[in-house]
């Protein structure tokens, strides 16, 4: 009893000090950034970085990137002049890349998870990406609901204040806010 205990008190804790790191978004100027750049404490949110907004980063202690950016995307030379996960390893940051937005990567739970394992295993501090920090946003707020116990309201706040924008199906209802309730059973 005292060792169950004593395991329930440690993840407390342990769920404690990551919840620590989490800010509410704040926006910054986005030199080196396309569209936005926002601090949520442990993460940096934004639109595509440029070599400078890499390096920047490097400066601010990020140790990793993520990026959500399809590959389609990655690779189009027009909107990014640069290969990134080149230009990171020279930094001597990491690389990951969790393409969604298209057909062969849609957003699932899946993708979610690899975010969280990706967050679970960070050392230092992170920049989360995509065009134009959009689904950056969107993904930071899914994972501060399941993975980090976020009320989904205050999850979608945080998402706002780096550049969520208002979903669709919100706006067509008005500015409705998210309720979360158990699945009911059907007969």
């Amino acid at each position: 009893m005292k060792l169950l205990t004593l395991a329930c008190c440690f993840f407390i804790i342990s769920v404690a000090a990551v919840a620590d790191d989490i800010k509410m978004p704040e926006q910054l100027d986005n030199e080196g950034f396309r569209a936005v750049l926002a601090d949520a404490g442990k993460v940096f949110i934004s639109g595509q970085p440029t070599i400078e907004g890499l390096k920047r980063m490097k400066e601010k202690g990020v140790t990793t990137i993520i990026s959500f950016r399809t590959a389609a995307e990655m690779d189009n030379r027009e909107t990014i002049p640069f290969d990134e996960a080149q230009e990171i390893k020279k930094l001597g940051m990491k690389f990951i890349h969790i393409p969604l937005g298209d057909e062969e990567s849609p957003y699932t739970p899946e993708a979610l998870a690899k975010f969280a394992a990706a967050m679970e295993n960070q050392q230092g501090k992170a920049l989360v990406h995509c065009a134009s920090a959009y689904r950056a946003s969107h993904v930071w707020s899914a994972y501060l609901t399941k993975y980090q116990g976020m009320d989904l309201n205050e999850a979608v706040a945080h998402g706002r204040a780096a550049n969520m924008g208002t979903p669709p199906v919100e706006a067509l209802l008005g500015g409705a806010t998210y309720k979360v309730s158990a699945p009911t059973e059907k007969p």
